[in-house]
């Protein structure tokens, strides 16, 4: 008797919506990785791409806690000697928020070409609205 594994016809993805109105980043961020992992799945296989798409909405308003908003430095070097550019989350938020979600949801995923893979299926938007409505997506809710 051997072992089945998830075909890529056999997988059947679905799309989740999650709303981040005031809720705190690094629960939603785990939440959405394991949604995109497919571990919430009982056909989970590490090496096959059997998550889910999901769709964040309201990413302007995930909170966050303790002293992070002016303290949490996001970083990126431009190939330029000198060239390491640090923002604060504050900062980060006013200019694009959507990173800051996306950012979270990345560093939760794996490392290779399957975690790209994934991370393709994640939809972060600001506002309330996404185009996505004809997925029929479902909520989720972030405790």
């Amino acid at each position: 008797m051997s072992t089945e594994f998830p075909t890529k016809n056999g997988i059947n993805r679905e799309w989740h919506v999650i709303d981040a109105e005031n809720v705190v980043l690094g629960k939603l961020a785990s939440r959405a990785a394991m949604i995109l992992m497919g571990k919430h799945k009982p056909t989970y296989t590490p090496f096959i791409d059997a998550g889910d798409h999901v769709v964040v909405i309201n990413a302007e308003k995930v909170k966050v806690t303790g002293r992070k908003e002016e303290d949490k430095l996001y970083r990126h070097f431009t190939g330029y000697p000198g060239g390491l550019v640090e923002k604060s989350l504050k900062r980060v938020r006013a200019e694009k928020p959507t990173r800051i979600v996306e950012d979270a949801i990345a560093g939760m995923l794996p490392k290779n070409k399957l975690g790209k893979q994934m991370y393709r299926k994640l939809n972060v938007y600001a506002g309330s609205k996404h185009p996505h409505a004809a997925q029929q997506p479902v909520a989720l809710t972030v405790k």
